[in-house]
């Protein structure tokens, strides 16, 4: 890719519409977007019916009780039964819904037939154990099928699941147990990482220590590793789940059922328990990967490479795809093991069509190189995505040449753990699109940018992302706290549901997301976001990476401060780090303007990243305010913290 296609990717003239057989073929046309302006209840009415309903709804939303949402109102299903039974009942129980890859290389084919027997021995082993309607359980598993049986055995059951991202501390484990009052914790021996084995029940041991409501922990043999073992509380998964019945009937609960609650951060320091319930949750979700994936059931194969310990792998992997009749692919491991071309050597073998990844990942193989995918056969790539959170240009253009060929669609997804499935992306048939922008809301869905006073900003202006109407999968409260919900959401501007997150419109009127509200910088009185200034440094040819944090400055209000990784083979020693420190902010003020100048760069090895890949920019933020480093234990590499504190002080750019 030249230099010069990389350059323009910060102006927001380039465009890419769909190609035309694409079009021909999409499951979802621009009329969508006249049927939910006509009525929008009626459009989420006629995508709830995409479902089956043991009792059909008699009204599609009550909001009297706003901001507490109640949708398909008298309705009733299974959320386990439209993912798994109904398949099976319209004669697919053959075909493959998961294809599971471990990191060691094992696999694995589970056909829909297989998934409806396995999520039913382990509903009845619930069962054995004394799980009942209501009761939570919290899952800590690493991304193998057991994690998705377990799922989808709770909704079976109507009794509401915490998945834990495996990476997290004992610590975070039992807040997280205490604060839902589970009464089971689903875990493994272990988990295979990067060639390793992990210890997880060792975390679960030491965090049921303090949680009183555990009665049992149900143990899956993923790795063999020998773990401590209590007779009176732990069971074996193969012990209890292998000797069920492969049958069992699943009841129908009302559409605003509980059917799990998660963990994300909050600015208390106390868990956030963000709950989602039944039909709206599933009703959207299925459609939102109907519609922005185009999945066609019969010959494509879907891999979300998120963990189900994050939103986008309850609603991307589990809910959503299994609703649709989904194969997708499942993989246990990291991208690098046991080299850096194993994704794309999953792609390959698997004829993935469709791919569905993060901006960190993305920019993560870039700075590996081209060597890697232009290495394996990516032909069966049709359609690509984005999420978590906003991608730079450069990394888009990357994304649609390297991967895509040029030749897929790129679906730039925005949505939350709170908005539980996908708000803002383009229809991968109708949309034109450009790199960077998440472009509009989907239809159904009711957005605008405002400013401080809630007021409609005009084109090129940053401002803050608002909700205008309530949506079928939208968080039903904060678990147990329902305070904490108005307040956190509905509070900022009168009666719309504040997404924390800064937005700009272009000329078309195409929607920019600029990341959260706390990650837009105010310097000299200019709102600059920290995705601008990111995307302006990864459009120069020698960044691989970078972060950008504002930092407490006494002359501007805030000081911009990037933390950036060179691509391999540039050189940065001595006179050769001050030179690219000034070629680089020199380049932002060129693409953006004088004022978004860095007043510091530190050139670095590595960006502190939690164990999924997210940059922790609070901790840079202590770095750049000199203050003492925050709890650095959920990142993969605590050390990397103390060599970027050392190097910030060592080098300053600063005019």
């Amino acid at each position: 890719m030249s230099s010069q296609t990389l350059e323009s990717a910060a102006h927001e003239n380039l465009s890419f519409a769909p190609p035309a057989a694409f079009i021909a073929q999409a499951n979802v046309t621009s009329a969508a977007y006249e049927q939910a302006a006509a009525d929008r209840l009626d459009f989420w009415a006629t995508q709830a019916r995409r479902l089956s309903w043991q009792t059909p709804f008699d009204e599609v939303l009550d909001w009297s009780d706003a901001p507490f949402a109640k949708w398909f109102v008298g309705g009733k299903l299974n959320v386990a039964y439209n993912c798994v039974d109904r398949h099976v009942e319209a004669g697919y129980g053959d075909q493959v819904a998961i294809k599971f890859e471990g990191e060691l290389g094992d696999q694995r084919d589970i056909t829909y037939a297989e998934l409806q027997h396995e999520v039913s021995q382990a509903a009845n082993a619930l069962i054995e154990l004394g799980i009942t309607t209501g009761d939570r359980v919290a899952i800590y598993l690493p991304m193998i099928p057991e994690a998705i049986i377990s799922m989808l055995a709770c909704a079976r059951l109507g009794a509401p699941h915490s998945v834990i991202f495996g990476g997290f501390s004992a610590h975070a484990l039992e807040s997280r147990i205490n604060d839902a009052e589970a009464k089971l914790v689903i875990t493994a021996d272990g988990q295979h990482r990067r060639g390793n084995i992990l210890p997880l029940k060792h975390a679960v041991d030491e965090a049921v220590v303090n949680t009183p409501t555990v009665e049992h922990v149900l143990v899956v043999h993923r790795t063999g590793l020998e773990v401590a073992w209590d007779d009176s509380r732990d069971v074996w998964w193969r012990d209890i789940v292998d000797r069920q019945p492969t049958t069992h009937t699943p009841e129908a609960f009302d559409s605003e059922h509980p059917l799990f609650i998660l963990y994300t951060s909050g600015t208390t320091g106390t868990p956030k328990g963000i709950l989602h319930t039944t039909g709206g949750y599933l009703t959207q979700t299925a459609y939102t990967h109907h519609a922005v994936f185009d999945l066609k059931p019969d010959t494509d194969v879907y891999w979300c490479t998120a963990d189900v310990g994050w939103i986008t792998g309850h609603s991307y992997v589990v809910y959503g795809p299994l609703a649709n009749r989904v194969t997708q692919v499942i993989y246990e491991g990291t991208p690098d093991t046991p080299t850096q071309d194993r994704w794309w050597d999953v792609v390959e073998r698997h004829k993935v069509s469709i791919l569905y990844t993060a901006p960190t990942a993305i920019r993560t193989f870039m700075k590996w190189g081209d060597d890697f995918p232009n290495g394996k056969d990516l032909s069966s790539l049709r359609l690509l995505g984005s999420v978590g959170e906003p991608i730079n240009p450069e990394a888009w253009l990357w994304y649609h040449e390297v991967i895509g060929g040029g030749r897929c669609p790129i679906v730039d997804t925005w949505w939350q753990t709170e908005t539980g499935a996908i708000m803002i992306s383009p229809l991968p048939g109708v949309t034109t699109c450009k790199p960077g922008s998440a472009m509009t809301a989907l239809p159904g869905i009711g957005s605008a940018v405002v400013d401080d006073h809630g007021l409609p900003t005009g084109e090129g202006t940053t401002g803050y992302l608002i909700l205008t109407e309530p949506w079928p999968s939208m968080l039903r409260g904060i678990w147990r706290d329902p305070e904490r919900y108005k307040q956190g959401y509905w509070n900022h501007f009168p009666d719309v549901y504040f997404a924390g997150d800064g937005a700009r419109l272009d000329h078309d009127g195409a929607i920019r997301l600029l990341g959260r509200v706390d990650d837009v910088m105010n310097v000299s009185g200019h709102r600059i976001s920290t995705t601008e200034v990111e995307a302006a440094l990864g459009s120069h040819p020698k960044v691989a990476e970078s972060a950008v944090v504002g930092a407490t400055d006494a002359t501007t209000g805030q000081g911009i401060v990037a933390f950036v990784i060179l691509k391999g083979g540039v050189a940065e020693e001595g006179s050769g780090r001050t030179s690219i420190v000034k070629e680089l902010r020199d380049h932002v003020a060129h693409e953006i303007g004088p004022i978004a100048k860095p007043r510091q760069i530190l050139i670095v090895a590595e960006l502190p990243k939690t164990r999924s890949g997210k940059i922790m920019r609070r901790l840079l933020r202590d770095v750049a305010e000199q203050r003492d480093i925050g709890d650095a234990t959920t990142l993969a590499d605590p050390a990397v913290m103390s060599l970027i504190a050392a190097g910030l002080a060592a080098n300053s750019s600063e005019d």
